[in-house]
């Protein structure tokens, strides 16, 4: 005769889940610490951060039949990876013996110093 499920309706008797209108939070385990809450916090994620495919002097030098080095030039050698507008930095290690016209997004101290004794220029990309 009917579904079988009268009287309590499969709530029990009494208690916080037998009541009427009660909603289970996400994540309540009974009154128990939260996973979410007992698991360790760990980073942090800066809204201003900037990802930089790095190239150091050293691996300019192994560019034998250019002169202009560019973030395209890079790409096309593969040795720069990830998206396609990602921001280029050279870094100092290495030695750089030859004239080399450098674009960048950013320049390390030491890569600056490195490229302009060896008598080459670095130019500051802006996107």
């Amino acid at each position: 005769m009917g579904s079988g499920r009268g009287k309590t309706c499969c709530a029990g008797h009494k208690g916080q889940m037998a009541r009427k209108g009660h909603k289970r939070k996400i994540g309540f385990e009974g009154g128990q610490m939260r996973l979410i809450r007992r698991l360790p916090k760990v980073g942090f994620k800066s809204a201003v951060h900037l990802d930089f495919a790095v190239v150091n002097v050293g691996v300019l030098e192994g560019l034998k039949d250019v002169s202009e080095v560019t973030p395209a030039v890079l790409r096309e050698r593969q040795l720069v990876n990830g998206p396609q507008g990602i921001t280029v930095k050279i870094l100092g290690d290495g030695k750089l013996s030859r004239k080399l016209t450098v674009k960048a997004h950013a320049f390390s101290a030491g890569a600056r110093n490195q490229i302009e004794s060896a008598g080459g220029t670095c130019e500051i990309l802006k996107d």
